[in-house]
């Protein structure tokens, strides 16, 4: 049996928005990211058993789930959604 996850949602703010995310585990860091339309919630079953191992970090990327929605279209690209990804990973 896969265990629940037990991470608590937080956010964070980069570049402008608030990216919300699951962390769990130690050790080298692993980030998931979901596809269009899901959320960080498909991670769920698998966050922990990677958890074992890695720091896992399951976010929502800018305007999906949890996360901040921006207001215009542009802020929507794939590019911004990785300057994201990347600050949150610095941070």
């Amino acid at each position: 049996m896969i265990p629940e996850p037990a991470a608590p949602l937080t956010t964070r703010d980069v570049n402008g928005q608030s990216i919300a995310y699951d962390a769990q585990g130690d050790g080298l860091p692993v980030l998931l990211l979901h596809g269009f339309p899901q959320t960080r919630a498909m991670w769920r079953r698998i966050a922990p058993v990677l958890a074992a191992d890695f720091r896992v970090i399951c976010a929502d990327l800018r305007g999906y789930g949890d996360s901040s929605k921006p207001e215009t279209l542009p802020e929507m690209s794939f590019r911004a959604m990785a300057a994201d990804m990347v600050a949150l990973m610095q941070a």
